[in-house]
Formats: structure tokens, C-alpha cells, sequence
């Protein structure tokens, strides 16, 4: 049960995270850092362990309802930067230069860098 739950976290970050990022990218001091960590989730040659760690802290930034509303101006944001700064911690030496790199691209393509 476990398991089905974590690939329903996988599918609503695929089909979720973009249109969430567009939308508040300008609002998130974080916006690089969560690509960056979307691209080592997705990455096939991470751990499956760090790659769950990642999907749930973007799975809780792109869910519309946490412990801080991400409509209340500057701390709206503060919980999900929170959540993923920790998974970040836990997980460093997995994310590469490789991840950062596609994130700056990612996010000069969608004109938000």
C-alpha cells in the first residue's frame, strides 16, 4: 500500500509541478533548487530512496493546502522551502551538476530565471 502511494506522488508532482512552478516561480526564492531537485527525482541513475525523498518535498510544495497558505505574501512559501531544504540536506551528494545545470536551462526556457 505503501508503494502505490509513492507513485501517486510521482504522477501528481509529473503532472503537477510545472503549471505550479510557472505560476509562483517569482514568488519562491527556492524556484532553481526545486527544478534542480525535479530532475534528480526523475533521474533513473538516482537511488530509489532519494528520489521518494524528493517527490514527497515537491509533492508538499505543489499541494495547494499546507501548514502555511501559499497566498499569505513572503510566508506562504517559508514551510515548502523548509521541507525542501531539509530533503536537499538528506540527499546532497546525489544531486549533480548535471541536475543544476538542466534546472538553469529549465527555468531560462520558461523565462523564469
Amino acid at each position: 500500500m505503501a508503494l502505490d502511494g509513492a507513485y501517486a506522488n510521482f504522477e501528481r508532482v509529473k503532472r503537477d509541478f510545472w503549471p505550479t512552478l510557472r505560476r509562483v516561480a517569482r514568488s519562491v526564492p527556492f524556484a532553481e533548487d526545486a527544478v534542480a531537485a525535479y530532475y534528480c527525482a526523475f533521474d533513473r541513475e538516482t537511488p530509489f530512496h532519494v528520489r521518494a525523498t524528493l517527490v514527497a518535498a515537491l509533492a508538499y510544495f505543489i499541494l495547494p493546502f499546507d501548514a502555511v497558505p501559499d497566498f499569505i505574501p513572503v510566508a506562504g512559501f517559508v514551510d515548502d522551502a523548509s521541507v525542501l531544504a531539509a530533503a536537499l540536506a538528506s540527499i546532497r551528494m546525489h544531486m549533480t551538476d548535471k541536475h543544476r545545470d538542466a534546472a538553469r536551462r529549465a527555468l531560462a526556457e520558461e523565462g523564469l530565471a
